[in-house]
């Protein structure tokens, strides 16, 4: 009958996507779409498969630095997805260009890139499906946690080796191997408070600045405003932060220790009271100076924030 024929077209349909997605798939792990690609595969019904699809401008002319270390993190988890023993044709990763796919931006309304949103296989999209950029960050790890929510499918991320850190780890040690042959009959060094101190200190400010909070989530170095062009380093949000904001909360701390030292070594030195008198003005400069700047970054983040200089 009409409703069996029609069954028939429709499963015929649909095995052709498939296989035209399977196709590709097997030749490049993130599928690129242009318009006609994206509204016959990823739009239009029958689909009993889920679409991570990541809008984005990876043009040069476009300037979109946080669009390609984006892309360099999709990579990875669509590789890991595709390289692995369960991958299925239940799930596709995708890539919209927006030099190549003008139309669908503004098909959905879409005025910022990177955007990584979910199609299900099943009815459309969500609030959910639409991946919290500036709150999660881009680390693969994270987007895939975020496809496994939406989609049940689990991906173990695989990175490429990575030598820096062993080779890091390993020029480290020699450096130290060479210091202890060369200095074996004295050792006294290993017993300098100033050498240990400065490393802890710098330890500290590395955490306290959010270095692990960056290396956890992957954040992008900072945001440029598609319409005005104006980068921002500082996140608006309490809930994320730029990894220039890192850096520049870095200085700010840095630069307040710093003063704090000046202001110790001013009260316990020796030194002429003219030295002293300089070192105590330099000490209070900078603690007054880069304390009042960490205010005004705390008042940005946390809108209401009590206190100024």
């Amino acid at each position: 009958g009409p409703g069996a024929a029609g069954q028939r077209r429709k499963e015929m349909v649909l095995s052709e996507k498939v296989n035209q997605l399977m196709e590709w798939a097997s030749k490049r792990s993130v599928i690129r779409m242009n318009g006609d690609k994206f509204r016959r595969l990823v739009k239009a019904p029958p689909r009993n498969y889920s679409v991570i699809v990541m809008f984005t401008a990876l043009q040069p002319h476009r300037q979109c630095v946080v669009c390609k270390q984006a892309d360099e993190e999709y990579q990875i988890l669509a590789n890991s997805w595709r390289y692995s023993s369960a991958f299925t044709n239940k799930i596709f990763f995708a890539m919209v260009d927006f030099d190549e796919g003008s139309d669908v931006f503004q098909m959905l309304n879409m005025n910022s890139a990177p955007t990584f949103i979910n199609f299900p296989a099943k009815g459309k999209p969500k609030r959910g499906d639409t991946y919290e950029l500036q709150v999660r960050g881009f680390a693969a790890e994270q987007l895939a946690r975020w496809v496994a929510d939406r989609t049940d499918v689990h991906i173990r991320v695989i990175r490429p080796p990575n030598y820096a850190g062993p080779l890091m780890l390993g020029l480290l040690l020699a450096v130290i191997g060479g210091l202890v042959y060369l200095r074996g009959s004295n050792l006294d060094f290993l017993y300098n408070k100033t050498g240990w101190a400065f490393a802890a200190l710098c330890f500290v400010l590395a955490m306290t600045s959010g270095q692990m909070w960056n290396h956890i989530r992957g954040p992008p170095y900072a945001h440029k405003n598609p319409h005005t062009g104006q980068v921002n380093y500082i996140h608006g949000s309490s809930q994320a932060q730029f990894v220039a904001e890192t850096h520049i909360v870095l200085l700010f701390n840095g630069g307040v220790t710093l003063g704090m030292v000046l202001l110790h070594e001013a009260a316990t030195s020796d030194m002429d009271v003219g030295k002293r008198k300089f070192m105590c003005i330099a000490g209070i400069g900078l603690v007054v100076l880069f304390f009042s700047w960490l205010l005004s970054v705390f008042r940005s983040k946390y809108h209401g924030y009590p206190y100024r200089y």
